[in-house]
C-alpha cells in the first residue's frame, strides 16, 4: 500500500505565504503525477496543480502567478508554496498521486489526509 501524509498548513494572513509538503511512503515503483486539490463546502474538490513525471506542471486559473507546485523524486514528495494568499484561498488541500506500486502495474490514484489552511482577512 502507499500512503500520501500532508503537512504545513496552518493559520496565516491575507497576503501571506505558506508551504505544503506531501510525503508518499509504502510499495512505490513510480510515481507519475502529483497533485494539489483542494475543498471547501462551497465549491468542492476542485484541482489546484499538478506536475508530471517530467517536472511539467498546470495550475488553475485561480492560482496562476501566486502558487508554484514542485516535486523531490528522490523523497517522493512534493510541494505547493503558496504565496499572496486570499481569504478566498482557505480550504482543506489534499495531495494526489498516481503510483505503480510495480513495474507492471497500472498507475493508481491514492490520496492524502487532508491539511487545513485557513486565510484570514
Amino acid at each position: 500500500q502507499v500512503q500520501l501524509v500532508e503537512s504545513g498548513g496552518g493559520l496565516v494572513q491575507a497576503g501571506g505565504s505558506l508551504r505544503l509538503s506531501c510525503a508518499a511512503s509504502g510499495s512505490i515503483f513510480r510515481i507519475n503525477t502529483m497533485a494539489w486539490y483542494r475543498q471547501t463546502p462551497a465549491k468542492g474538490r476542485e484541482l489546484v496543480a499538478t506536475i508530471i513525471s517530467g517536472d511539467s506542471t498546470n495550475y488553475a486559473d485561480s492560482v496562476k502567478g501566486r502558487f508554484t507546485i514542485s516535486r523531490d523524486n528522490a523523497k517522493n514528495t512534493v510541494y505547493l508554496q503558496m504565496s499572496s494568499l486570499k481569504p478566498e484561498d482557505t480550504a482543506v488541500y489534499y495531495c494526489n498521486a498516481l503510483v505503480q506500486t510495480t513495474i507492471a502495474s497500472i498507475g493508481r490514484n491514492y490520496w492524502g489526509k487532508g491539511t487545513l489552511v485557513t486565510v484570514s482577512s
